[in-house]
């Protein structure tokens, strides 16, 4: 079966498709994976096929309608993007949160079926507010109505992208929204990529919402940490990593300072991920690395302080090492909150409240408190026993062999 997954963002946004792409492959299906040009070697590195989006997801900055200027170009770029990725041929059509709304056109051109492959849960509940919406309770009525307001705004960000697209793909024009609800009225299946032990499956989704496990980024289990790293590991106590993955850019002298100040004050030592922000520091106490795999590294640390970014959150928690989060924006307080809640790290701290002294006394509480170990051990355990990438080959295998899901 030709399989192809369709995702756009920042590297936490597009590097689990590359463990999910792999178990398909795995699985004995053609799996290609559509994604920015910069994330190629990830892609063929965990041996999929490559299909470039040209979208730019670095742009941004300015007030709340200079940002939904920039997301609707976004996604205009790539409905372009994603036709040529299809072009090739699919037999199903794997889409993430960002390009679902886009895919479900192609998906009706191809008169093939789709599932969605999410990592965030989108869809209205009484349960929590809408991720993106900072993680603040409105309770259950303001919550639905909140997460219903969250689906039309956007949809008026793909609007023009998907009236470009369908057009494109000579597909009678549509009213804003309408293939959405259209989707929603069919039941169209999504599967959410983190855990249940996180965020349990809300009891008011409508049937086909399914929560399975998070999906992990592919790496080599055969291929070792740098050597660098190797050494400061064994040179003396486990270490406290410090990354803020692909944001606060701009912000790494600021950062590096107050977390060099902090680890020392707290008596630990500390690894830094360079990331976007630009993190650096240099010492027998502190080393700088680039990206390396969570799976690998983490189980090794004393705490991570980190950016609570839904892949990093999960690698935390799966490593069952205690966490400090330090928000920035997007989905990010809704998975510190989540942390808090489990028990399995501190209270967060948003990155622009952040200093060297509160920072300190949250990693000293994080490293020699138990009972954070302790949840978020009990996290690992329940994470440990999820087959999240099993759970999407069974859905796609069920989903061809229905002729009515073709084009859904």
């Amino acid at each position: 079966m030709r399989i192809l997954l369709a995702a756009a963002g920042s590297y936490g946004d597009v590097a689990p498709y590359t463990g999910l792409g792999a178990r398909l492959r795995e699985a004995g299906h053609d799996v290609a994976l559509a994604t920015q040009e910069s994330y190629g070697p990830l892609v063929r590195g965990a041996g999929l096929a490559f299909r470039p989006l040209p979208a730019d997801t670095s742009a941004g900055g300015g007030g709340k309608r200079q940002l939904m200027r920039t997301a609707a170009a976004f996604v205009r770029e790539l409905g372009a993007g994603l036709v040529d990725a299809a072009t090739p041929g699919a037999d199903v059509l794997l889409l993430s949160t960002t390009t679902a709304p886009l895919g479900r056109q192609l998906a009706e051109a191809m008169g093939i079926p789709s599932l969605g492959v999410y990592l965030q849960p989108t869809h209205p509940t009484r349960e929590f507010a809408p991720v993106m919406s900072g993680g603040r309770s409105l309770g259950g009525p303001g919550n639905r109505a909140l997460g219903r307001f969250s689906l039309r705004m956007a949809d008026r960000v793909y609007a023009d992208a998907v009236a470009d697209l369908r057009a494109r793909l000579q597909l009678p024009a549509t009213g804003r929204g309408a293939v959405r609800r259209r989707r929603e009225e069919a039941g169209w299946p999504v599967l959410h990529g983190f855990s249940t032990a996180v965020v349990p499956r809300p009891a008011d989704w409508r049937a086909g919402l399914d929560v399975v496990g998070n999906w992990w980024p592919h790496h080599d289990p055969d291929l070792p940490l740098p050597a660098p790293v190797e050494d400061f590991l064994r040179a003396g106590p486990p270490p406290v990593f410090i990354g803020f993955g692909s944001m606060a850019a701009g912000d790494g002298a600021r950062l590096s300072e107050l977390a060099v100040a902090a680890l020392r004050a707290a008596g630990l030592r500390g690894i830094f991920q360079e990331g976007r922000a630009g993190l650096m520091a240099h010492g027998d106490d502190v080393l700088t690395v680039d990206e390396l795999p969570h799976a690998l590294l983490f189980p090794r640390l004393a705490a991570v302080v980190h950016h609570a970014g839904a892949g990093t959150t999960a690698a935390a928690l799966r490593a069952g090492v205690p966490a400090v989060p330090v928000p920035v924006m997007a989905d990010q307080p809704f998975w510190a909150s989540r942390i808090a809640a489990l028990g399995a790290g501190t209270a967060p701290v948003p990155v622009g409240e952040l200093t060297a002294e509160r920072l300190a006394e949250q990693i000293g509480r994080a490293v020699r408190e138990t009972s954070y170990k302790e949840a978020a051990g009990a996290v690992a355990r329940r994470m440990a026993a999820e087959d999240s990438a099993g759970r999407v080959i069974e859905a796609v295998e069920r989903l061809v062999g229905r002729p009515e899901a073709a084009g859904t």
